[in-house]
């Protein structure tokens, strides 16, 4: 088991939820790319066209099908909260920084859902729409943490203790929960990447991500206070290194949250960067679905432009 029983419940009943969006048919054979342009001053621009763009799957450019600006196609958001013990004072600013987000962010036909995560990961919020529902599901955040940060969980967990278990977070919201859903779909990762005693890796929660087609967004945020200890000595302080390899393979963004950027900037700006996003789609020259993970790059005429998407998808036959 990944979690203990009520979170595992919780998650799964994400896949028999009434209230889940149907299921839309899409093109098979198009491989669809949502991405955002910056430049060199890392402003986004939001007024190019398709014959800025070149793209290329494995090395081999590609002709590009459609190409258009998507600020009102559907969003899903999955937001993804570290109440681990090294966030217990930052819990308070979360919850009134994510239901400001919401309440600017969610449009009737967008959906969200709020997972928390420490030793265990649990559903505050199934798929909604409603403001008031996801304030209500941010009101439950509470700190999760194994006792002396070595208490077994359902399996036993004595040589690798389940403190924070972020990857695993992060592959069950892809997973099980966004890998059906069609339309813009992000997950909004808050914590100081520190991952402890998760059963998948982070390479395994990259890979569920891409096939998934979630960006991760991560709002790297460090209690720095906690990671003090005797005489002002620091041992460890986050892993932004973590998230960016997350955020940087799925076409996502690092926020880095300080006294400079604070959590309610980092809101807004995500909120900028998903309405300011190109799609662009092509049929693959190779159609062969063998599984196997195919890069992709796009490349712009401009050198002080940086295109921000996913590094690549994965071959996959679609589900009959």
């Amino acid at each position: 088991m990944l979690m203990r029983a009520s979170g595992l419940i919780l998650l799964t009943a994400l896949l028999c939820a009434q209230d889940a969006p149907p299921t839309i048919k899409v093109d098979v054979d198009v491989v669809n790319i949502l991405f955002n342009v910056r430049d060199k001053h890392s402003g986004l621009i939001g007024n190019l066209t398709k014959d800025d763009f070149t793209i290329f799957e494995d090395g081999k450019q590609q002709d590009i099908k459609y190409f258009n600006r998507e600020t009102d196609l559907p969003l899903t958001i999955g937001l993804l909260i570290d109440v681990s013990a090294s966030q217990m004072n930052l819990i308070d600013i979360e919850k009134n920084a994510a239901d400001q987000f919401f309440n600017n962010v969610i449009r009737p036909k967008d959906l969200a859902f709020l997972i928390s995560f420490g030793a265990d990961a649990d559903l505050l919020q199934d798929y909604t729409s409603s403001a008031r529902l996801l304030r209500k599901g941010l009101e439950g955040l509470q700190v999760n943490s194994g006792v002396g940060g070595i208490q077994p969980g359902p399996v036993p967990t004595a040589s690798q203790p389940r403190g924070t278990i972020m990857y695993d977070a992060v592959f069950l919201a892809a997973h099980d929960q966004l890998k059906g859903q069609v339309g813009r779909k992000v997950l909004v990762l808050i914590t100081d990447g520190e991952d402890q005693g998760s059963r998948y890796n982070i390479k395994q929660a990259i890979e569920a991500s891409q096939k998934a087609d979630a960006l991760v967004y991560s709002f790297f945020y460090v209690d720095r206070q906690f990671y003090r200890r005797g005489g002002g000595i620091m041992f460890g302080g986050g892993n932004a290194g973590a998230l960016r390899q997350m955020s940087d393979d799925t076409g996502g963004h690092v926020f880095q949250i300080d006294r400079k950027m604070t959590l309610q900037n980092a809101f807004d700006e995500l909120n900028a960067e998903m309405r300011s996003q190109y799609a662009a789609g092509y049929t693959p020259t190779n159609p062969v679905k063998d599984g196997t993970f195919r890069h992709v790059e796009i490349r712009t005429g401009n050198k002080d432009w940086k295109v921000q998407a996913r590094k690549g998808y994965y071959a996959i036959k679609p589900e009959s």
